[in-house]
């Protein structure tokens, strides 16, 4: 009997520590640039908004389609700039009616003028789109624009979710054992969610200790209920990629990926806890809504 041959697992170590070490490069140029543009607020975490969202509507339909396709970009990267003004400009009902009006232009866009390669419902993907890409464009704004919690709630968001992803990475590979979701992910593990949850909640109770706010047990269900969302968001982008035969949406970013791969679970929560906020204090202080009980 032969030896076994272990080039094959050296071979898939190194490149998992290449992967970690183009993640961590991507990251130390991204996040500075995501704190600091939330922090000043205004036009330029808007605009910021706006390029992230703009970028995820080329990568979707460029995976439902198979090429970056005029018939979607162009209604919904013109109702992404509409909206993202009217959000800017506390108009977020007309916002939202803008990426649903502009989702089903996309939507007739593909019927009037279809393609003979077309498959799935492309109409339906291309409203899907355009949709997905304004609920990465609009909770962001709406919060932040709060004058008095934006900054803190943003801040909160961003702590929860990319704490949820770190730990659950490195949990997952450190610890193992049983899939998350086979058919979907076939590297989640269920200790790496718990491990990212835990952390998630810790990363969110951190930053609401440090503003200050009070009533820190809603805010771990928060950050619980938004760690879980935001696990649930990188699974349907892992889903809608498996459909295509995908592993990334695109290679804008290094070691993760596109922004799809970059932005799923922040997508979910931050949708999530825009609606929250609203339903608790009105469309006018989401942000406070979120994080003042």
């Amino acid at each position: 009997m032969s030896a076994p041959d272990h080039r094959d697992g050296r071979a898939d170590k190194a490149r998992g520590e290449s992967n970690l070490r183009l993640r961590v490069m991507s990251a130390a140029v991204l996040v500075p640039i995501a704190l600091v543009a939330t922090y000043l607020g205004g036009w330029l975490f808007v605009v910021l908004c706006m390029l992230a969202a703009a970028g995820i509507l080329w990568e979707w339909t460029s995976l439902a389609a198979g090429r970056a396709e005029a018939r979607v970009l162009v209604p919904g990267g013109a109702g992404l700039l509409i909206a993202g003004v009217l959000a800017a400009l506390s108009l977020p009902t007309a916002a939202v009616g803008v990426v649903l009006a502009e989702a089903v232009l996309a939507a007739l866009a593909i019927v009037a003028w279809p393609h003979d390669d077309e498959t799935l419902d492309p109409a339906g993907w291309a409203a899907g789109g355009v949709v997905y890409a304004g609920a990465a464009l609009l909770p962001s704004i709406v919060l932040r624009n709060d004058p008095n919690w934006g900054l803190t709630v943003v801040y909160f968001l961003f702590a929860t979710v990319w704490i949820t992803d770190i730990f659950g990475y490195f949990g997952g590979r450190l610890i193992g054992g049983p899939l998350l979701w086979r058919a979907v992910s076939p590297k989640k593990t269920w200790s790496g969610a718990i491990a990212g949850t835990l952390g998630g909640i810790a990363a969110g109770l951190s930053v609401a200790y440090a503003a200050g706010i009070p009533k820190l047990g809603m805010i771990g269900i928060m950050a619980f209920f938004l760690s879980v969302l935001s696990q649930g968001g990188d699974l349907f982008e892992s889903s809608v990629k498996r459909q295509f035969g995908a592993k990334d949406a695109s290679q804008l970013i290094p070691g993760h990926g596109g922004l799809m791969d970059r932005l799923d679970g922040y997508i979910a929560a931050a949708l999530a806890a825009a609606l929250i906020g609203i339903c608790h204090a009105g469309v006018g202080s989401p942000a406070k809504g979120l994080l003042v009980w």
